[in-house]
């Protein structure tokens, strides 16, 4: 179920994305540990990665969409092949990732730009290995949209930038501002900078990391590139996000996937008090626990790419589940470091291990591209959509096979998401209502729905925010299940698997119900409702056995080259 660099084959990619894969791998093996350490401890920016992606032509080919390949015959923007290399990225470092990360981030308003000169040169830089970086955020406003004080005056730049990724290096760096003298969305302006023309100046790397995270000024700066301007720029740069932050979850996969394989191997060769530190009862539940957490990360990421890719004018369903991957997946990814974390104790701390970067850097991915607190009142504008969704909608099929997300850009305006449709979602429950942890679940999600019909938030609770975050932890634990259980169906997924992953969301679910009880604002009839939704899961000695025997397998099942 987990990434193993020594044995993954890619087999369901194209050739090329697998070389590349195979490549990059090896590139970091052979490296080996010491030398990864050593550079992030020291926080040594990562020319030579830089290098050997420039050399391979990485990026090019995984980031320039096949319109724009200038003669790269295997350049395609392709959701599964960017997927999986940030997940190989993040597996040996959080660093490689960010640069890959905010170089999409930067490409997003050019590549969805009627500028033509300006996507050429991007695609030119790429095939040099040039990165990007997306110029939004502001100390003063962070990353809100609707305020700027980058203002455009007869065609030059001024004002500051803050928290920018590759701001030290990036040779375009797409800077969201507004026109001198124009109020409002018709102001807006997306245009082109390089973090090396004079007229740009780097101020400072504002986090003590290996990674650059720059602020830097604009100083009278020419304005030849103009990406959008009015309305349009304020769209490129929610579309952006919305393209950009789907990637975090995979980041969190793959930093939970390394430090598994370093901690179950690390507590399986420990013996205390006479024992194998995996024979203690609580440990075999922490490890069970991280490990079906990761798996059901993984499912629901992988089930998540095929509505992303099939995304069109008629269904954007894939607003959902973007924002769950951006902030279900990353949380579940610091709970699993957690338990993790709980379990190999102060080894944890230790500056030659991965799992000292891992629980640092899991910490980032769900602070990144909007708070989680932001993408769950996003989440909630899908709910009553959702649990009472009848669309007659296609069913999705995998998609793998190599192709241009070309829709990525051209989502049009970033709005009206309280109008998007949905099918039902109980067929997904229906087809495993033998598995008992499924069953139980499915008790729970007709609960919510019975909250959200007869007892939903009224007048000032409306209002309540602390409220309404628990409600959509309840909200999303259903959209969570039913897409990972799409998943298993089209894999073939071992029914013990799901039975485990559910007995999980039982208790998860059954914990948010106890949160929501508690709210300074729930009402008589919400507390009561909260009670009668906490279940025990369903117990199988067995069935844990057999999970548990797949945890165990992990011990010296991979360790990074030396």
């Amino acid at each position: 179920m987990l990434l193993n660099p020594h044995t993954e084959t890619f087999a369901d990619l194209d050739p090329e994305a697998r070389r590349l894969l195979r490549a990059t791998i090896d590139w970091f093996e052979s490296r080996g540990k010491t030398e990864l350490k050593r550079v992030h401890l020291e926080r040594e920016w990562y020319a030579d990665f830089l290098d050997f992606i420039a050399s391979e032509q990485a990026f090019a080919t995984f980031l320039t969409p096949g319109s724009e390949g200038g003669g790269l015959e295997d350049a395609q923007w392709d959701t599964s092949r960017i997927c999986a290399f940030g997940e190989v990225l993040a597996f040996y470092g959080l660093g490689y990732w960010y640069t890959w990360q905010v170089s999409i981030l930067g490409l997003g308003p050019i590549w969805q730009s009627a500028n033509t000169e300006a996507r050429a040169h991007a695609a030119q830089l790429l095939r040099e290995g040039a990165v990007f970086a997306f110029g939004l955020s502001e100390k003063e406003h962070g990353a809100d949209i609707y305020s700027t004080d980058m203002v455009v005056t007869d065609g030059r730049a001024s004002g500051s930038k803050y928290y920018i990724g590759n701001g030290n290096v990036a040779r375009m760096v797409s800077v969201f501002g507004r026109r001198a003298g124009i109020d409002g969305p018709d102001g807006y302006v997306f245009f082109v900078a390089d973090s090396q023309h004079p007229a740009y100046r780097l101020e400072k790397n504002v986090v003590a990391s290996q990674m650059f995270v720059s602020a830097f000024s604009l100083e009278d700066y020419p304005v030849t590139e103009v990406l959008h301007e009015g309305p349009a720029a304020f769209d490129a740069a929610l579309n952006t996000v919305n393209v950009g932050k789907f990637n975090l979850g995979f980041a969190s996969i793959g930093i939970c996937e390394h430090a598994m394989y370093e901690a179950v191997t690390h507590a399986d060769n420990r013996i205390l008090y006479g024992n194998r530190v995996t024979d203690f009862p609580h440990v075999r539940q922490g490890l069970t626990d991280a490990y079906t957490r990761l798996v059901a990360m993984k499912l629901f990421g992988a089930r998540a790419i095929d509505y992303f890719r099939s995304a069109s004018a008629d269904d954007r369903r894939y607003l959902l589940f973007n924002p769950i991957t951006k902030m279900k997946v990353t949380t579940e990814g610091e709970r699993c470091i957690d338990e993790l974390w709980n379990i190999v104790a102060a080894k944890g701390f230790e500056s030659d291990t991965y799992f000292d970067q891992a629980s640092a850097h899991i910490r980032a991915l769900p602070k990144l591209e909007g708070t989680v607190h932001v993408n769950m009142a996003l989440v909630l504008k899908f709910l009553p959509n959702y649990l009472m969704g009848s669309a007659d909608l296609p069913e999705i099929p995998t998609v793998r096979a190599l192709a241009d997300d070309e829709f990525l850009w051209h989502q049009g305006p970033a709005r009206g998401l309280g109008k998007i449709a949905f099918p039902a979602w109980r067929p997904a429950y229906d087809a495993y209502a033998d598995v008992p942890n499924v069953a139980v679940f499915r008790e729970q999600a007709e609960g919510l729905v019975s909250l959200v019909t007869n007892a939903a938030p009224e007048g000032e609770q409306s209002k309540d925010l602390d409220f309404l975050l628990t409600l959509g932890e309840l909200f999303t634990q259903v959209v969570y299940g039913q897409l990972i259980l799409e998943q298993a169906a089209l894999t073939g997924l071992d029914r013990a698997v799901v039975d485990q992953v559910f007995d999980l969301f039982v208790r998860d679910f059954s914990a948010y119900a106890v949160d929501l009880h508690g709210k300074t604002s729930s009402t008589k009839a919400q507390q009561l409702w909260a009670l009668d939704h906490v279940r025990k899961p369903a117990l199988d000695q067995a069935r844990y056995d057999a999970i548990w025997s797949q945890v165990k397998a992990l011990s010296g099942a991979y360790a990074m080259t030396p």
